[in-house]
This record gives C-alpha cells, structure tokens and sequence, in this order.
C-alpha cells in the first residue's frame, strides 16, 4: 500500500510540520476542518509545499524520520528544490481526483449504455 511523506506549512511559512499518511487528501482535509486543534488561528497548517509516495511502510516510516531530524534550512531546501515558489500542492491533487471521479462516472456510463 502506497504511504506518503509530507511537509505542511501556515500562510506566513512559519511553522514546517512533516507527517506520513496513507491518503493524503484525508489528512489534509482534516488540517483544514481542525484549524485549531494543535495551533492557534495565526498557524493554522493548510498548505501542503512537499510530499513523497512510497511504496512500503517501512520505507515511509524511515524517510519520515529522516526528514524530522532535518533542520529547518534542509526541510526548506527540500521543499524549495521540487517547489520553489511554495505553492500550496493540495490543490493539484484535489483536482486530480475530481478529474479521476469524472472519468469513472464517464466509464459507468458506457458500460450501462452498452
């Protein structure tokens, strides 16, 4: 089963939280319904800047430690190499899912037609 490994940020870029997850659009999810439920409104984490599908737990479980022990500087440098303007990435997959139920609605469709 596919994990993944994110960095998740506020609007002001103060605070870099990295987690692992198994649906991404999930967890997200759930950092935009609970806003304040580990921070305050100011650092409300809603912008994923960073993420990495793997295929095993394991290897999630160790690149996630891996990326914890970074400093700040390396997490940013991380981020900045695959997405230098730090644009929020969530939205791009919550597209890409839409675009996915579309198709399958569209295949249901032929099939019940056919």
């Amino acid at each position: 089963m596919k994990r993944f490994v994110y960095v998740i940020t506020d609007r002001n870029r103060t605070s870099l939280h990295v987690g692992m997850s198994y649906d991404l659009l999930k967890t997200i999810s759930f950092y935009k319904e609970m806003p304040n439920l580990f921070f305050d409104n100011a650092s409300q984490l809603s912008r994923l800047i960073y993420f990495e599908e793997l295929l095993s737990e394991e290897d999630a479980l160790h690149r996630f430690n891996q990326i914890c022990k970074y400093t700040r500087a390396q997490k940013e440098k991380l981020v900045r190499d695959v997405n230098p303007d730090w644009i929020n990435l969530a939205i791009g997959l919550e597209y890409e899912e839409q675009v996915m139920k579309a198709d399958i609605s569209a295949l249901l469709r032929i099939r019940k037609a056919a």
